[in-house]
């Protein structure tokens, strides 16, 4: 389908409400079954604006390049976390980087944590970031206040390092 420009897919499914998704450079409109065309493309002329901005956002993602090499990515990973472990001394069971398609990091209830490959393309500083992150949800496994104070204790600029990752 083409609407202004913008080209869109529709799946229908067994669901209540419409969502518009982009991925990898495409549209996609999930809507319910019910739905007809003409109210679907409605919906995404209304939310054009929304649309042409995060694909925006989604072609500048996808732009990004690698700054190290994979044997220097995984140095400055490993590094970073013997550091922060000594500055913390938050002890994860685990350290493993590998490519996750829902977060920068995360931290499992068995204190394990991963760090996405694809910080490769991102500064030391918003590296650190994540792992300091993941370090501290040993102690905090929520985003309380708590947590960000921690957060902010040992990287008392971490919101505007945290900007980088949302570019």
């Amino acid at each position: 389908m083409q609407l202004e420009q913008i080209q869109y897919t529709i799946i229908k499914s067994n669901i209540k409400n419409l969502y518009i998704q982009i991925k990898d450079g495409r549209v996609i409109v999930k809507a319910p079954k019910h739905f007809l065309e003409t109210q679907i493309d409605e919906i995404v002329r209304k939310k054009q604006i929304w649309i042409k901005k995060n694909l925006q956002k989604d072609m500048q993602k996808q732009e990004r390049k690698e700054k190290y090499t994979k044997q220097e990515f995984i140095q400055i990973v490993e590094e970073n976390v013997k550091d922060l472990i000594k500055l913390t001394k938050l002890k994860p069971n685990k350290v493993r980087v590998k490519n996750i398609q829902y977060a920068w990091g995360s931290c499992s209830n068995n204190k394990n944590i991963t760090i996405n490959e694809k910080l490769i393309c991102y500064t030391k500083q918003a590296i650190r970031y994540v792992i300091l992150h993941e370090l501290c949800h040993l102690q905090y496994m929520n985003h309380s206040k708590q947590f960000w104070k921690l957060v902010e204790m040992y990287m008392p600029d971490y919101k505007n390092i945290k900007k980088e990752l949302k570019q």
